[in-house]
């Protein structure tokens, strides 16, 4: 057919597209795929990614099994908070090492970076822990400056999300 396209969400006036979950799958994956960043770039980025989720991974498993419960009783939020903190670490270190999830992994520790700066400079600044600021801190810009690598990867997600 002339009017044929091989987006299969698109719909011509001489054919019906029909939608189903697979081809939504199929376009997500080509909206991701055309979303990669270039070869240097990419490599730049799973160079830093990985040994990330690898600490994160150990500083989540850290907090699940109990080795900071004093520091966040200093929090004074309960250690409901501590277990929150631990999965999410977990859950980000999990999706920097997915492709598709790797941008929005690294902007959801880049928040988790953000709050525990701001716990350690307001909270904690009187404390031992006060200068882990120093840390969290350069974390956030690292895990922001990866985000910002692949804000097309979360681009894309969101419009396939949104089909």
């Amino acid at each position: 057919m002339s009017g044929r396209n091989d987006d299969p969400m698109k719909q011509t006036t001489q054919e019906t597209a029909v939608i189903t979950t697979t081809a939504r799958v199929a376009a997500a994956r080509l909206a991701i795929r055309e979303a990669r960043p270039r070869r240097l770039t990419s490599t730049l980025l799973w160079a830093a990614q990985i040994p990330l989720a690898v600490a994160f991974v150990f500083f989540g498993v850290a907090k699940l099994t109990g080795a900071q419960v004093q520091e966040f009783g200093l929090i004074g939020a309960g250690q409901w908070l501590r277990y929150f903190v631990g999965t999410t670490e977990l859950a980000g270190a999990i999706g920097l090492l997915t492709p598709w999830l790797a941008g929005l992994a690294a902007a959801g520790l880049a928040a988790d970076m953000a709050g525990a700066t701001v716990i350690n400079a307001t909270v904690l600044h009187s404390t031992t822990y006060g200068s882990m600021i120093w840390v969290t801190l350069p974390l956030c810009a690292v895990f922001a400056l990866l985000a910002y690598g692949r804000r097309q990867q979360i681009k894309g997600l969101w419009a396939a999300i949104r089909r």
